[in-house]
């Protein structure tokens, strides 16, 4: 299994810019079949499909997660 890292940018709240979060591949498969990576808190987790197509997926009850505006590798990962 490959190692990976991808940097996923968010619309900020109220107008703050952007919010950029780091997330990195874990054991773990989404619904889609595809790799999923976590933040280190583990909160914000998202399905990353080797086209670089992102779903979100809820850590908790009740979370409705953003979706993020883009997602890039990180170089060298």
């Amino acid at each position: 299994m490959s190692t990976g890292r991808y940097e996923l940018t968010f619309t900020g709240s109220a107008g703050t810019g952007e919010d950029v979060v780091v997330v990195d591949r874990t054991d773990s498969t989404g619904p889609g079949g595809h790799p999923v990576y976590a933040d280190a808190t583990g909160i914000v987790r998202a399905e990353i499909s080797d086209r670089g197509e992102v779903r979100m997926l809820p850590s908790g009850g009740h979370q409705a997660p953003a979706q993020p505006v883009t997602a890039r590798r990180v170089p060298g990962s």
